[in-house]
């Protein structure tokens, strides 16, 4: 499918992986439409788009507010891309979690995730054309110590995305998922700077967010139900279903480990 000048709707657009994709996009041509709560940071990636010569635009949003992801889609009315990417973590015993973090990690990740798609597949699929891409988390597929509501909800997008790519199946929408392992963003800073938050293990490896807006598009130029980035990872899920028992002795230890340096 030719993408030059197609409309693409990024969400999470304001840092690491949402920005690096809406730079992508923009460079090849398409119409990005930049979605975050931080206006100031959508200013300036809007600028930095539109002087290298690319169209951008500004939808700022809280997408833990159902109203407020409503606006978004009312205000765009019409999308050919929906890159799902707003989420954020948090790392720590779930027993010390308070439930307004919990809250609002499920109408991020889950609640933007279901309700956007729910709002711009109908139009997609009147078109006969467009693609939905969910950036999940390898964490989905291996359910870790310290990451109970994170990994959950990856879990959520993981089985989302499956169930959609069926449904579509036999028309020219497309739905995939990106799992992606760790990304050198500003995630971990993020999951600190919440009440009772600890160091994320991962935080400091990990591929680029370039990367990853790279393999996106990518996916948009060959279509398929789930990308690996990087691709080694597609071993992982094996190694939850042969060792997950080491993990179970590992885990926690690790976890202890980390919750005792925060």
């Amino acid at each position: 499918m030719d993408w030059k000048n197609k409309v693409a709707v990024v969400t999470g657009a304001s840092s690491g992986i949402g920005a690096a994709t809406a730079r992508q996009l923009a460079r090849a041509g398409m119409r990005v439409v930049l979605v975050a709560r931080r206006l100031e940071r959508l200013l300036r990636l809007e600028a930095e788009i539109e002087s290298g010569g690319g169209k951008a635009e500004i939808a700022a949003a809280d997408l833990s507010s159902e109203e407020e992801r409503a606006g978004v889609f009312e205000w765009v009315g019409a999308a050919d891309v929906l890159v799902n990417n707003a989420g954020f973590g948090w790392y720590g015993y779930f027993s010390e979690m308070n439930w307004e973090t919990a809250r609002e990690l499920l109408q991020v990740n889950i609640g933007a995730t279901a309700h956007l798609t729910s709002l711009f597949l109908p139009g997609m699929l009147a078109r006969d054309a467009g693609h939905i891409v969910n950036v999940g988390s390898i964490s989905g597929s291996i359910p870790s110590q310290g990451i109970a509501m994170y990994g959950a909800s990856k879990a959520f997008v993981d089985a989302f995305t499956t169930s959609l790519y069926r449904e579509t199946r036999g028309t020219r929408v497309q739905v995939s998922v990106v799992r992606a392992g760790p990304v050198k963003t500003e995630f971990g800073e993020a999951a600190l700077g919440r009440e009772n938050g600890g160091h994320v293990p991962t935080e400091k490896i990990g591929v680029s967010a370039e990367h990853v807006a790279w393999r996106i598009w990518k996916l948009l130029l060959r279509p398929r139900r789930v990308i690996y980035v990087p691709g080694w990872l597609r071993v992982v899920p094996w190694f939850e279903l042969s060792f997950g028992w080491l993990e179970d002795w590992i885990g926690p230890l690790l976890l202890k480990r980390q919750c005792r340096e925060r």
